[in-house]
């Protein structure tokens, strides 16, 4: 039976490892737009980056709404998804410090520096979701 995880637990499980995110966005027509991102938890704040000129990237200045759904593929199978306003910072300052952070989770501490310049640069955002409702439940096939 599945269960319902903690905040302390669904926070755990998002930032274990190099697990990905599938970004929702909202397009001009209304239709979703589902995309893979690499992301890190600041507090209440889901943080990743995207380009400026992406689906993504023109779909979050034009509308805000995002949810965001991470899992384990693997038995029991476990999810989380989180829904929320983004907001958009142009700061190159911003941009490359947490491209770094970000790149540090997923490629590792001596890589850091190299998305930092990689994604740190004019076009790139850097976004940040109010996480404002959570679902999140581990076990699920028990």
């Amino acid at each position: 039976m599945a269960q319902n995880m903690t905040d302390e637990e669904w926070r755990a499980f998002v930032s274990e490892g190099t697990r990905t995110g599938k970004l929702s966005t909202v397009r001009a027509d209304g239709s979703p737009h589902v995309a893979p991102i690499w992301f890190v938890l600041d507090g209440d704040d889901l943080v990743f980056n995207t380009g400026k000129d992406t689906v993504k990237g023109r779909n979050l200045a034009r509308d805000g709404r995002v949810a965001l759904c991470v899992d384990d593929d693997r038995p029991p199978y476990a999810f989380v998804v989180l829904r929320g306003r983004a907001r958009i910072s142009e700061d190159l300052d911003e941009v490359r410090l947490w491209a770094g952070r970000i790149g540090a989770r997923y490629m590792g501490e001596d890589r850091a520096e190299e998305f930092a310049a990689r994604n740190g640069v004019p076009g790139e955002l850097l976004v940040r979701m109010s996480i404002e409702k959570v679902l999140a439940q581990a076990a699920v096939s028990d």
